[in-house]
């Protein structure tokens, strides 16, 4: 099994990890999609079968996958466990973030909001910061804390970007004071409570942003951060008017790609 077919994965599910990701060299790559199409797998279990019983076994499986590579077994013959283990252990990755992220997509399984602010943040910590994390550190870097903040920015604006979708599922990732109003939600409406909640959000998701810089990046470690490319974007236009869920934070395919082919020839992420 090679990364080109984790590669495949990732270009249907997470076009713009995919776009990022090809922004790296070769081996970069190599490095890259790996992890992007773990994710993906993790991230897609709770929502491809209809009984939360069986989502679990699926995040099990996962678990167990990761167990085994750990134990220094062979991995199993799965076209993302094989080249997952060989980055796993060609970069001395820690076993802790994979199991947090597995253990925070059990949430995405059942209707239920999380339990507070701190049990939402916790969540973008293990999922799109633990995934940044991983991916910086896969290109040799140490910059944990600057891969934490984009990847908890990142995962931020795509959750917000994501929200009327969820809300229509039947699903309340974002707390908010006094419980969701659902029906106004649904009508497209924005209530004084939601707003709040998405502002918030938000602004955090920018303060994180402000105290990502750091400069002398490898090339891959550039390339892992530019998945969050868009983060600022969006982020800026809910805090400025968190309405913008329903109607204002997509764009063009033109835009979207283009934005990236600049931060990409100017060398920044």
């Amino acid at each position: 099994m090679n990364w080109q077919a984790c590669a495949a994965i990732v270009e249907k599910a997470d076009p713009d990890r995919f776009l990022s990701a090809m922004t790296a060299s070769e081996q970069g790559r190599a490095v890259l999609f790996p992890l992007y199409a773990f994710n993906v797998e993790v991230a897609r279990a709770p929502w491809v079968v209809s009984e939360p019983q069986l989502a679990e076994i699926r995040l099990q499986w996962w678990r167990d996958a990761i167990a085994e590579i750990y134990a220094g077994d062979h991995p199993r013959k799965h076209e993302v466990v094989e080249p997952l283990a060989r980055v796993i252990r060609e970069a001395a990755l820690p076993r802790y973030p994979f199991e947090a992220l597995i253990d925070a997509r059990s949430f995405d399984i059942y209707a239920d909001a999380h339990a507070g602010r701190s049990a939402f943040d916790a969540y973008l910590d293990a999922t799109g910061a633990g995934l940044m994390r991983l991916a910086v550190a896969s290109s040799g870097e140490d910059a944990a804390q600057i891969a934490g903040h984009v990847g908890w920015a990142h995962g931020a604006a795509g959750l917000l970007r994501a929200l009327p979708t969820l809300w229509s599922a039947g699903r309340d990732p974002l707390p908010v004071d006094g419980g969701l109003p659902r029906q106004q939600v649904l009508n497209g409406e924005m209530p004084p409570s939601v707003a709040e909640a998405v502002r918030a959000v938000a602004r955090d998701g920018l303060d994180r942003l402000a105290q990502a810089n750091r400069p002398g990046l490898n090339d891959t470690a550039k390339a892992a951060l530019r998945a969050g490319w868009r983060s600022e974007a969006v982020l800026k236009a809910v805090a400025r008017d968190p309405a913008a869920i329903f109607t204002g934070v997509e764009v063009s395919d033109f835009r979207r790609k283009g934005s990236l082919l600049i931060r990409t020839l100017a060398g920044r992420w």
